[in-house]
């Protein structure tokens, strides 16, 4: 029987980040790793869900991958849902790679670019599969590992949590020996040093909180364009008579209402939405319900001079924020609605793109659009019998985008 005999953790913004979207989990048997994306207000709470999911527990019941796995299918609801609910929030996830010591055995749960490497006799091994574009380039033989390396579009996922309602959870499980020594990172890591320093790193230090600790100080000293996160643990035998740590259990009929969207966060959300509704239409009602009048006063010299004009001019400034209020609530009603659509096109690089909006620009360099996605295709590389017809502009939703833009970039368009 094994168990983590010491471990270390540390997170860095890095050099070129404002904020810290990496969160981590790292309490023996359970390591965890999760890399948000969406921006800060996004990214970092969506890693954030994924992690407190896993310091809940597992479920109590089936093999460690299938609790692991199910775990991230219930963050991967959480998050979704969230997305959904808050249009600031909208299309937000994150990475996850999750490892649980179990008996002889470490058994992973991973989606995305995130990793989980195994040191064992002075040899890095790779134990998880980026799901990236460049990954999935370098597997089907298109990009060689030196070429993937320094490619344009390495920091592209194709999978994530949280960004679809369901997502494939990888998971496997690896035969462990007391010495062996495991590293979760995230990809702040990764693209900033490759797995030779890895494990030069590794293999040098004296210590796990040296070694962590040179990691990142080593990505930082490389560009540091990301945030960095590191979890090292090693493994040794049970002396006669201990215990390994158990791992925490969830009930599982609890774990659904647990991860449920109806979180804080969200019912502010709602709130706050509800308190611009009924402020607008307050407003607006103001504007539309005729004036009451009440008993006329007797006519002085001084309240006809300075009555009126003060009447007439709040009149005119209740008007004038009515309007405002007006404009303001066909505004954001415009606005969420092009966040709903999305279309396809080329950028002035002339590589494929995802946009999200209206096809539209008018005066003064307006636009109803924003940059979603760019592939690393370029458009002149497309059949030209289906050219015209992928890049007409035609709204789709983001799963119609997303799916045929990964067709383009993975060579599986019809030519038709």
């Amino acid at each position: 029987m094994l168990r983590v005999a010491e471990h270390f953790h540390k997170s860095d913004t890095g050099r070129q980040r404002r904020a810290n979207e990496d969160s981590l989990f790292a309490r023996s048997p359970l390591f965890v790793v999760a890399d948000g994306m969406g921006g800060a207000q996004a990214g970092e709470v969506a890693s954030r869900i994924a992690v407190e999911a896993y310091e809940r527990g597992l479920p109590g019941t089936g093999g460690a991958e299938e609790r692991l796995a199910a775990v991230a299918q219930l963050a991967n609801q959480r998050i979704h849902d969230l997305g959904v609910q808050d249009p600031t929030r909208s299309g937000m996830g994150t990475t996850l790679t999750a490892a649980l010591v179990d008996g002889e055995v470490v058994s992973l749960a991973h989606v995305g670019d995130s990793r989980a490497y195994r040191m064992r006799a002075g040899e890095l091994q790779q134990l998880t599969v980026d799901h990236s574009l460049v990954g999935e380039l370098v597997r089907r033989g298109k990009l060689t590992e030196a070429e993937a390396q320094d490619h344009p579009q390495k920091s592209v996922i194709t999978r994530a949590l949280g960004v679809e309602a369901h997502v494939e959870v990888d998971t496997i499980s690896y035969s462990a020996q007391a010495g062996d020594l495991f590293l979760i990172c995230s990809d702040g890591l990764t693209t900033m040093i490759d797995d030779d320093l890895i494990a030069d790193v590794l293999r040098d230090s004296k210590t796990l909180s040296q070694a962590g600790q040179r990691l990142v100080d080593e990505a930082n000293e490389s560009g540091g364009r990301d945030n960095i996160t590191v979890i090292l643990f090693r493994l040794e035998e049970l002396a006669a008579g201990e215990s390994a740590p158990a791992t925490p259990v969830v009930d599982d009929t609890t774990m659904v209402g647990a991860l449920s969207p109806t979180t804080a966060d969200v019912n502010a959300a709602l709130r706050s939405q509800e308190r611009v509704v009924e402020a607008s239409a307050a407003s607006l009602a103001a504007i539309q319900e005729p004036q009451r009048r009440g008993p006329r006063l007797p006519r002085r010299q001084n309240r006809d001079s300075q009555s009126s004009p003060r009447r007439r001019r709040k009149r005119w400034l209740v008007a004038l924020f009515g309007g405002v209020v007006l404009v303001a609530v066909i505004g954001v009603a415009v606005w969420m609605g092009t966040r709903a659509v999305f279309f396809i096109g080329t950028n002035d690089a002339g590589f494929v793109t995802v946009y999200r909006g209206l096809p539209f620009e008018g005066p003064f360099d307006t636009k109803l659009y924003e940059t979603y996605y760019i592939s690393g295709v370029p458009a002149a590389g497309l059949p030209a019998s289906r050219r015209s017809t992928l890049l007409d502009h035609q709204l789709r939703s983001r799963t119609d985008a997303s799916d045929l833009v990964r067709k383009i970039e993975l060579d599986q368009l019809d030519d038709k």
